[in-house]
């Protein structure tokens, strides 16, 4: 727990892609209620370290504040969480910070996650329509799929999973758990099944659903509790269909 005066936080520094990285220590005063993001802004107001020395102001990615841009995304002693919700009372201390480390760094604990993006566009996640004219109410869909699908439509594209699974590294092509739980919610999508043979042909082939290795580390570090372990069970079954059948498109 925080004590009443100071706060100490370590943190992993890295001045650009091509830099080296290295290690600056800060301490600051010590406020209720702060949260990670709220430390890192005390270090920003006033960039002086532990030793006394000014230094250039830590760059970190942030936007709303409430776990639902997912841009602040980082290593926090440790475990890969939003800083905006990481409370100092409830961290170990000294607080440790990190990039992401499944991601290119820009700055610090600035990473560029467009290779998630890129994924997205992979798997076409998204429903297209005919035009930008009124098209009148949506298809109806069961209460319960509609449940399904709010669960899954909740990912923030944080990085979380892929920071935190195992077979998402250099060696690697696999496109992660994110992308292919996205397919299975567009999938779901009356409209959106009109793409579905699409999306599952884009997840049949090198780095695809079956480069999973199902370590399931993904739905621990998921900070929206997405069945992330289920989308993948469910797009591996779709896959499976698609290949000894045919097109799934009725």
């Amino acid at each position: 727990m925080a004590n009443e005066k100071s706060i100490i936080l370590k943190i992993q520094r890295q001045p650009g892609p091509d830099k080296a990285s290295f290690w600056e220590t800060f301490e600051i005063p010590y406020r209720k209620n702060m949260n990670v993001i709220s430390a890192l802004m005390e270090i920003q107001a006033n960039p002086v370290n532990a030793q006394n020395k000014r230094t250039t102001p830590v760059a970190w990615e942030c936007s709303c504040l409430e776990e639902v841009c997912g841009a602040c995304s980082m290593r926090i002693n440790g475990r890969t969480q939003q800083a905006c919700s990481a409370l100092i009372d409830e961290l170990e201390h000294p607080i440790v910070l990190q990039p992401m480390a499944k991601f290119p760094v820009v700055r610090d604990l600035h990473v560029d996650r467009s290779r998630m993006f890129e994924d997205l566009k992979r798997v076409r996640a998204w429903i297209d329509i005919d035009g930008t004219h009124a098209a009148g109410p949506g298809p109806l869909i069961s209460p319960h799929r509609q449940a399904l699908m709010y669960i899954l439509s909740r990912c923030m594209t944080c990085g979380c999973c892929l920071d935190a699974c195992p077979q998402v590294n250099s060696r690697s092509p696999f496109i992660g758990p994110s992308a292919i739980s996205q397919a299975r919610l567009f999938n779901m999508h009356p409209t959106g099944a009109m793409h579905k043979d699409l999306r599952l042909r884009a997840l049949m082939g090198p780095g695809g659903v079956t480069d999973c290795g199902n370590a399931q580390n993904c739905i621990h570090a998921c900070p929206k509790n997405i069945p992330l372990t289920d989308s993948i069970a469910d797009i591996c079954r779709q896959t499976t269909r698609l290949a000894l059948f045919g097109s799934l498109r009725k």
